[in-house]
């Protein structure tokens, strides 16, 4: 796509989204600059509650997503190395990578969801929720849609659900609501018990859809307060004792993906 025709098409997306909203294009400029046009795109994305929108939109929103990852630097599960080289090792099973969630290549990623799963709806928001959404398009917020409206009520905290990731480079995305502690507090056992739940029920998913690698999030650690020591010993346990008990997993490889150099050094200290 040239520069000229993304304009063009990105100008589409924008003021079908505008209109959804019910707010007049000459309410709302739309500026010239493509990358400003992006980041309104985004946060009309982000802002717009679940609706079916044109054949036309998704079309052009794939192609603009798409391309945008194909851009990115993307990492193959694969080429990860693993904590240990001895494949008689529960750890030969178990890596720890730095990066962007968005760019790994793997069968799944782990999103840190809300009890309504259906995305982040602040604009330009930098948790992983709206990262994730945002980089696969406006049919994961769909997905997640039908899911709840089937479901009928509010996920429970400590299970996941499943969904295609879209415009990710991963096959799936499995989206997991963590316990949320309030700042300042110590998490009580029942907030440990459910972060517990929400690593295993994201590995019996991943079984269940005979999946060979996945890759968590660092669940509750960022608006959700859980301590990250904590919460890093508590994933790398979780993970560890599930492969240890179910020794005919199809898992591989399962990979703690930490964003900052805080981050890494815990899971690196934890997992020795």
């Amino acid at each position: 796509m040239n520069k000229f025709d993304k304009n063009i098409e990105i100008d589409f997306l924008i003021k079908e989204l505008i209109s959804l909203s019910g707010r007049l294009e000459k309410e709302m400029k739309i500026p010239n600059d493509y990358n400003e046009k992006r980041k309104l795109l985004r946060a009309l994305m982000n802002t717009q509650s679940p609706v079916q929108l044109s054949e036309k939109f998704y079309e052009i929103q794939d192609k603009i997503l798409s391309e945008e990852t194909e851009e990115k630097d993307l990492a193959s599960g694969e080429d990860i190395k693993t904590i240990s080289q001895n494949p008689n090792e529960i750890d030969s099973k178990i890596a720890l990578w730095q990066g962007d969630i968005t760019c790994l290549q793997v069968d799944a990623i782990v999103n840190a969801a809300n009890s309504q799963m259906l995305g982040c709806f602040i604009p330009l928001h930098n948790c992983i929720d709206n990262q994730i959404h945002s980089a696969a398009g406006f049919q994961l917020r769909m997905d997640c849609h039908d899911i709840m409206k089937k479901q009928g009520h509010e996920e429970e905290i400590g299970n996941a659900k499943i969904t295609s990731a879209y415009n990710l480079p991963s096959k799936y995305v499995i989206h997991t609501v963590g316990p949320a502690i309030a700042y300042g507090s110590e998490p009580n056992e029942k907030e440990i018990e459910k972060l517990e739940s929400s690593y295993k029920s994201c590995l019996e998913i991943a079984d269940r859809y005979k999946l060979k690698s996945i890759a968590f999030c660092s669940i509750s650690t960022g608006v959700f307060n859980f301590p990250k020591d904590q919460a890093s010993k508590l994933a790398i346990k979780t993970v560890r004792d599930y492969l240890k008990n179910n020794p005919n997993t199809n898992l591989e490889k399962v990979i703690f993906n930490t964003f900052s150099d805080e981050a890494s050094e815990i899971y690196r200290k934890n997992l020795e």
